[in-house]
């Protein structure tokens, strides 16, 4: 780098990120508070310290454009921007003590089979902390919320994404059928076989992270092409599945409140979903935060052997 490091100052990033959104200097310098020569001069100056190139001028009515070299230095900048964020959440939850807002997130299942008991003994314990819930079935989602220190804490399902994460494991989900019990694979005892699925109409998960997906979690690529029908609302799976629609092929913490007349089996040779919580390793966490994640594994454990018992059955 041509400049002094030391020279770069947030305030140019922060310029170029401006430019880049808008697409223009003069949006830049309006969205920012500034005057268009003020963000033209930072640009500039970071131009020189970085001794690249970063934004293409071409002049006239024609638009501007961010160089390969800017759109790296962008990259850098979103980075940034959120340890930013993150800093003043960190000084918020320190400000506020044992008072203040814990931001959870979930996907249903979680929300439906661990969250309420949890919350329960929370608001319990630590009546001063409100809890504020975002909801997704996308935990990639969830987990870059965290990143930016828009969450405190997230549940998520294995494997991590990579990122700038500790996270703990709670229990184990496996996989398993919801039929008919006048269906296919209804009159059955004991688990039901990969083998037993083939030619047999699925439903399923909406796609989600491309891991989570049935087809890529049981290892049969060629069992897409069964999947009539796909939703993220579990409900509304186990519904098709009691209508005959499809043999719903999902986890067990995504079964609850069975309609009359279906039943649950469960899959055999397919590797349990692992559900976690996970959090910014590197931010401050508050005590309500510690004593959260306690809960969360306390009550994983209570589940964890209810569904020992239940798929024994």
């Amino acid at each position: 780098m041509p400049g002094r490091v030391g020279a770069l100052e947030l305030r140019y990033l922060v310029a170029l990120a401006a430019v880049g959104n808008t697409g223009s200097f003069s949006a830049a310098a309006e969205s920012l508070g500034y005057t268009q020569s003020a963000i033209s001069q930072q640009v500039a100056r970071l131009e020189r310290i970085v001794g690249h190139t970063l934004v293409e001028r071409p002049g006239g009515s024609r638009a501007i454009s961010i160089t390969p070299a800017g759109r790296i230095l962008l990259g850098h900048a979103d980075a940034i921007s959120a340890r930013l964020a993150s800093i003043k959440a960190d000084l918020d939850a320190l400000a506020q003590g044992a008072a203040g807002v814990l931001r959870i997130g979930c996907y249903q299942s979680v929300g439906v089979r661990i969250l309420p008991r949890v919350l329960r003994r929370f608001q319990s314990g630590w009546p001063q902390v409100r809890v504020e819930l975002t909801q997704a079935e996308d935990d990639g989602e969830l987990l870059r919320l965290v990143e930016r220190g828009e969450l405190d804490l997230t549940f998520v399902a294995y494997p991590m994404i990579i990122g700038p994460f500790a996270h703990l494991e709670l229990m184990e989900d496996p996989y398993v059928v919801v039929t008919r019990q006048d269906g296919r694979l209804g009159p059955g005892a004991g688990p039901v076989r990969l083998s037993e699925l083939d030619g047999v109409p699925l439903v399923t998960y909406a796609q989600m992270r491309d891991v989570h997906s049935i087809e890529n979690r049981l290892g049969r690529p060629e069992l897409r092409q069964q999947i009539v029908l796909r939703s993220n609302d579990n409900g509304t799976i186990l519904g098709l599945a009691a209508e005959g629609v499809g043999v719903a092929v999902i986890s067990w913490l995504s079964v609850h409140q069975l309609p009359d007349g279906v039943r649950t089996r469960a899959l055999e040779g397919v590797p349990a979903r692992i559900v976690g919580i996970a959090w910014h390793r590197d931010r401050y966490r508050i005590p309500a935060s510690e004593a959260f994640v306690r809960l969360a594994e306390q009550e994983a454990d209570r589940v964890q052997h209810l569904m020992a018992e239940t798929l024994s059955r």
